[in-house]
């Protein structure tokens, strides 16, 4: 859970997102326009931005793969259930990386809604009396490897012949 507020606003957070990441193909889902997204665009005209209303992807949308998946200003729109649907549905088939900018307050998630997709809390803003958290998704790094997980633990040769089960 994150305490303390970013010095950042959240169109710097999107924008240093963007430019770490340098999406080919991406998807908005929700709001209609976003500076830092403009500006991405503009200075990367090989990026292809594909964008969806607040609600499931449609069919055309929802048959394609993108490198990053940007929800923002959707989930405040939608129940809850569909809420979880569309961002498991991006998160299962339709990109590797995903970032959510919500509004906890105004759509009604906890932020362990966020936790069980898997989706990390990475920043807070606040303005005014709103306060919106930025959550982010990467199947590279979304779970730790375990120790136990190599090849010296594969197979047990030397407990060949010794057990039966």
């Amino acid at each position: 859970m994150i305490q303390s507020f970013s010095a950042r606003t959240p169109q710097q957070a999107l924008a240093a997102l963007l430019d770490h990441h340098q999406p080919q193909r991406l998807l908005l889902v929700g709001a209609s326009q976003l500076p830092a997204l403009d500006a991405f665009v503009q200075a990367h005209p090989q990026t292809t931005l594909a964008h969806a209303p607040a609600g499931l992807l449609p069919d055309a949308l929802a048959a394609q793969r993108f490198d990053l998946a940007l929800v923002i200003d959707c989930l405040e729109h939608l129940p809850k259930r569909q809420g979880l649907e569309l961002l498991g549905g991006i998160r299962n088939l339709n990109a590797s990386r995903i970032a959510v900018l919500a509004d906890l307050q105004a759509c009604a998630w906890q932020e362990t809604d966020f936790f069980s997709l898997a989706l990390q809390a990475n920043e807070r803003f606040s303005r005014d009396a709103q306060t919106l958290t930025l959550f982010t998704y990467d199947i590279r790094d979304y779970k730790q490897v375990p120790d136990w997980l190599n090849a010296k633990f594969w197979a047990n040769p030397e407990n060949f012949g010794k057990y039966w089960w």
